[in-house]
């Protein structure tokens, strides 16, 4: 029987930004099973998670309650910026 690749471990992180936050902060992260929760309960609540490797590894990096370093603001805001067009009725992806 041959044997199945090993999948490696998801990672996830969770931000969230208010209008009185100077920069989105850390809320959430893990590895696994934990990743696969804070993923889970994401889609429970409505929330959209969009999936990228690089920006995730980067942000694994942040302590929890954190704000995200100033290196990451323009990725971060396209991908805010890309999220708030999808939710309003617009398809164009990132740049």
């Amino acid at each position: 029987m041959p044997e199945r690749p090993v999948e490696p471990l998801k990672n996830a992180v969770a931000l969230a930004y208010g209008e009185a936050d100077a920069a989105p902060r850390v809320i959430a992260k893990g590895r696994g099973l934990l990743a696969e929760q804070i993923i889970a309960r994401a889609h429970e609540h409505g929330v959209y998670v969009h999936e990228s490797p690089e920006l995730v590894s980067l942000l694994m990096q942040v302590d929890l309650d954190q704000r995200i370093p100033p290196q990451l603001y323009v990725a971060v805001a396209e991908l805010l910026a890309w999220i708030y067009r999808l939710e309003n009725g617009q398809t164009q992806s990132p740049a």
